[in-house]
């Protein structure tokens, strides 16, 4: 009897322990939160326990009490760029997250080329390495995880900009921070970085958004088993994204593709998942992507640029979003290309164009708008053409086909901002194409110095 209640003692001992106030691992020590905003902070807690939360920079009380699945959530005002601050957490026991920042968070995410870190090899990596030490710039980095349902937490803490952490975080993600923080002056930049070499953009959205829709189904069907990452829709994004999906971001950074070369939809599976994740974080922002580089893939000369074409559809198929074009500081011959740090460039001129209103510079490569005929000549528009030249002062890049679809070289001119279109074999031309081919690196550039994206009229 005695061991029966010494049991009992400690079974009661250890439920109440295990009930005290905890927090998802994204709400800790060093974190970025978002500026100027309603943020929802959320943890779990003994049913009906009454939770009273703290911030230092207004000392506002918040108070909310658990349900009776043991969770609670609150939220909190923000108030513009600043720290350190500490947040006091209390129900039975007392959590204090310290040394926080208030500013701006931006989610990146994607496979190998947004994961790539300086310590992979990145152009003048060392020297970037040696002087990142930064405390307004932090990183949250999540592990590679799958799951076949969705988790409610994941592994990972903030960290600082050091010359050691830098050199293991994202590329992409730290060099856009830097250049954020030129223009927005004194605000922190946080970056959660959620990424997976080698994966389709299928395990990154809900699996039922892919069983539900039936041509993401049959396209999803068609992946093949990785050797270094899952294939199956939902599997990363159960692990990976659904725990965070709520933490206020500004936006996300996407860096993907290459695992989907091949797909004749890219831009209906891309644009799902972007239409999935603002769903799930119950907010439009603003997602920044970058259209994959030119390289050798396989055997079909087409299947890098078609899916290049997807990702400048969606730009008119989904709103808020943007594309940076990184063929003039590709690669070809490595899908990793080592200058990590335009890539960043681009992407942060594109969201303080966009999103912040403070660079007023053109920030967008050339992207056709449509076509018209004249007689036998074809003259093209494009969006973003302010001083319209060619790299080599000639063009041997587009081409056009008549009704029967042949594709044959075009003789190309530059008149009013718009490409000018010849071709003696095509009397009647009905369609054009511009830098067709796996690894053609376009030679349009505008007045930026930016490079036009790759087209084709005919989809």
């Amino acid at each position: 009897m005695k061991n029966k209640i010494l049991f009992l003692f400690f079974l009661m001992m250890y439920g109440f322990a295990e009930a005290n106030v905890t927090l998802p691992n994204i709400f800790g020590d060093n974190m970025v939160l978002q500026r100027n905003s309603e943020v929802k902070i959320w943890g779990w807690g003994n049913p009906k326990e009454e939770i009273k939360l703290v911030s230092s920079w207004n000392n506002q009380e918040y108070k909310t009490v658990a349900s009776n699945q043991a969770k609670w959530e609150l939220t909190i005002k923000t108030p513009e760029a600043g720290g350190p601050f500490t947040i006091s957490i209390k129900g039975y026991n007392e959590v204090i997250l310290k040394n926080i920042l208030i500013g701006e968070v931006w989610l990146c995410s994607g496979q190998s080329n947004m994961e790539m870190s300086a310590s992979w090899g990145i152009d003048n990596g060392d020297e970037e390495v040696k002087n990142a030490a930064n405390p307004n710039i932090r990183f949250f980095t999540v592990p590679k995880l799958t799951a076949a349902s969705p988790q409610n937490n994941l592994l990972g803490n903030w960290t600082e900009s050091t010359p050691e952490t830098m050199k293991y975080f994202s590329a992409v993600g730290y060099f856009f921070a830097k250049r954020l923080r030129e223009d927005l002056k004194n605000v922190p930049i946080g970056l959660i970085s959620s990424n997976w070499g080698g994966t389709p953009a299928e395990i990154w959205m809900p699996e039922e958004v892919i069983s539900n829709d039936s041509l993401l189904l049959e396209n999803a069907k068609k992946l093949n088993e990785q050797e270094y990452g899952p294939h199956q829709p939902g599997r990363a994004y159960n692990a990976m994204i659904h725990p965070i999906a709520g933490f206020k971001i500004a936006g996300t950074l996407w860096y993907q593709g290459e695992s989907n070369v091949g797909s004749l939809v890219y831009d209906k599976t891309l644009g799902a998942l972007i239409t999935s994740w603002r769903k799930e974080w119950k907010e439009n922002f603003p997602f920044y992507y970058v259209q994959i580089a030119p390289y050798k893939t396989g055997t079909n000369n087409f299947s890098n640029v078609t899916v290049r074409n997807s990702q400048r559809k969606l730009l008119k198929e989904v709103s808020n979003t943007g594309m940076v074009v990184i063929s003039d500081i590709s690669d070809t011959i490595d899908i990793h290309p080592k200058n990590k740090k335009s890539v960043g460039i681009r992407l942060a001129n594109l969201a303080l164009a966009e999103t912040y209103k403070t660079n007023s510079n053109l920030v967008n490569g050339p992207l056709f708008t449509d076509f018209k005929i004249e007689k036998n000549k074809v003259i093209v528009s494009f969006d973003y053409a302010d001083g319209l030249y060619f790299k080599d002062k000639k063009s041997n890049q587009f081409e056009v086909a008549g009704a029967d679809g042949v594709f044959v070289p075009a003789q190309a001119s530059i008149k009013n901002n718009q490409v000018i279109l010849t071709s003696k074999k095509v009397v009647n031309p009905a369609k054009v194409r511009f830098a067709w081919g796996n690894t053609t690196q376009s030679d349009l550039f505008n007045k930026a110095n930016l490079p036009a994206s790759c087209f084709t009229s005919e989809f």
